[in-house]
C-alpha cells in the first residue's frame, strides 16, 4: 500500500504532539508544514524531517498536491482552511474546537457534506487507552450491565495568576469560552463514546481567573437517553493532588449495578466488585506521545479510514452531537435551569 502524502497546517504548542505521532507512521509521508510565522515552521520541520515550509496555504496546496491536510491552528482559522482544502479535493483532519460558534460548526458540516473530501475532527480523547479499556470492561459487564454514573473530577493548575496558559496556549486568556468549549467538549464527547447520547445537561460556571475573558471552573450534570447519569467536576484554576496533571486530566469513577471502576491519574484502572476486594486491571498504558499515545491512535484511525474507506468515529455529523451538548451546557448556564439536547437547532 503506497504512502499517503500529507501537509500541516500550524507549528503551535499542540503541533508537536501530530508531528511525533506522524513522524511514527509507516504509512504515511508529510512533505510541507505551514504557518504564518516561517521560522517557527522551519524549526517545527527541522525537529521532525518535514522538507518543505510555507507560509501561504494554497502554494502549499499546489505545490504539492497532497492527500491530506493536517489542521493544527486556532479555531477561528479553520472554516477557510477547510474550504481551501475541499476546493483541492484534499481530505481533512481539523482540530477541536472546530469553531468558535456552534452556528460555524454547522456550516463546516455543510462545506464538508456537500463535498467529496473525508473529514474527521481531530478528538484524541475517546483514543486515550483507558477509555478504550473501560469501554471494553463495561461491555463485558464486569460491573454490571447498568451503568448508573460517572464522575470525572479535573484540576490542571495552569490557569491561576497573572501568567496564566502563557507557557502553553496564549490565546486561551482572551476566548470567552474556554473550559467547557475547549477543554470539556473532550469529556462530552469521551461520555458519549462510553454512555451514548445525552439527553439534558445542567452547566454552573464561574471564572476564578478575573484576567481571562472565559470561565475556567465548573461542574456540569448529564443525564443520558440510557437513564445513567454524569457529573464533570472541572477546574483549570486549582492545582491537583498528583504529579503529572496532563496524562489522564483527571480521576473518573464509574457505578454499575454489581460495583465500580476507577480511572487514576497514572491510568491504571481498579475494580470494586459489590461485596469483594478491590483489584487493579493488568493494564499499563503506554507513555508515548501525548497521553497515552491517544495522538497516535487518533490519527492511525484517521488513516486507516481512508485507505478502507471506513468511517470515522468522530466525523463531521457525530461530532455535530458533541458540540449540540456544548452548546446545551452554555444555555443551561445562562438560563440556570435543566437543558434539554432536543432544543440545540
Amino acid at each position: 500500500m503506497k504512502k499517503l502524502k500529507g501537509v500541516i497546517v500550524g507549528a503551535g504548542y499542540f503541533s508537536q504532539f501530530h508531528g511525533d505521532a506522524w513522524s511514527r507512521m509507516p504509512d504515511v509521508e508529510i512533505v510541507a508544514v505551514c504557518d504564518k510565522d516561517v521560522q517557527k515552521a522551519k524549526l517545527y520541520a527541522k525537529h521532525y524531517g518535514i522538507p518543505s515550509v510555507y507560509s501561504d496555504l494554497k502554494v502549499m496546496f499546489d505545490t504539492h498536491q497532497p492527500d491530506f491536510v493536517d489542521i493544527v491552528t486556532p479555531p477561528a482559522t479553520h472554516k477557510s482552511i477547510i474550504k481551501a482544502a475541499i476546493a483541492k479535493g484534499i481530505h481533512i483532519i481539523c482540530q477541536k474546537p472546530l469553531a468558535d460558534t456552534f452556528k460555524e460548526a454547522k456550516e463546516i458540516r455543510e462545506l464538508v457534506k456537500r463535498a467529496g473530501v473525508r473529514f474527521m475532527v481531530h478528538e484524541n480523547w475517546r483514543f486515550q487507552p483507558w477509555y478504550r479499556e473501560i469501554k471494553a470492561q463495561l461491555q463485558a459487564g464486569i460491573i454490571g450491565k447498568k451503568i448508573f454514573q460517572y464522575t470525572f473530577k479535573m484540576r490542571l493548575g495552569d490557569g491561576w495568576g497573572e501568567d496564566a496558559y502563557l507557557d502553553r496556549q496564549p490565546y486561551f486568556r482572551n476566548m470567552p469560552r474556554l473550559l467547557i468549549h475547549e477543554t470539556g467538549v473532550h469529556f462530552v464527547d469521551t461520555f458519549r463514546y462510553l454512555e451514548g447520547e445525552v439527553s439534558e445537561v445542567y452547566a454552573n460556571l464561574k471564572t476564578l481567573n478575573p484576567i481571562i475573558a472565559g470561565e475556567d471552573t465548573g461542574m456540569v450534570f448529564f443525564k443520558f437517553k440510557s437513564g445513567c447519569t454524569a457529573l464533570f467536576d472541572a477546574n483549570r484554576y486549582h492545582e491537583p493532588t498528583y504529579n503529572n496533571a496532563r496524562y489522564t486530566f483527571g480521576e473518573m469513577w464509574v457505578e454499575g449495578e454489581k460495583g465500580s471502576l476507577m480511572l487514576h491519574p497514572n491510568g491504571q484502572i481498579s475494580i470494586k466488585p459489590l461485596g469483594e476486594p478491590l483489584y487493579q486491571l493488568p493494564f499499563k498504558p503506554s507513555e508515548n506521545g501525548f497521553s497515552g499515545d491517544s495522538v497516535y491512535a487518533c490519527q492511525a484511525h484517521f488513516i486507516k479510514g481512508i485507505q478502507m474507506n471506513t468511517p470515522f468515529e468522530t466525523g463531521i455529523d457525530d461530532y455535530v452531537k458533541t458540540l449540540k451538548v456544548v452548546e446545551a451546557i452554555y444555555q443551561s448556564h445562562q438560563e440556570k435551569t435543566i437543558y434539554a439536547i432536543n432544543r440545540v437547532k
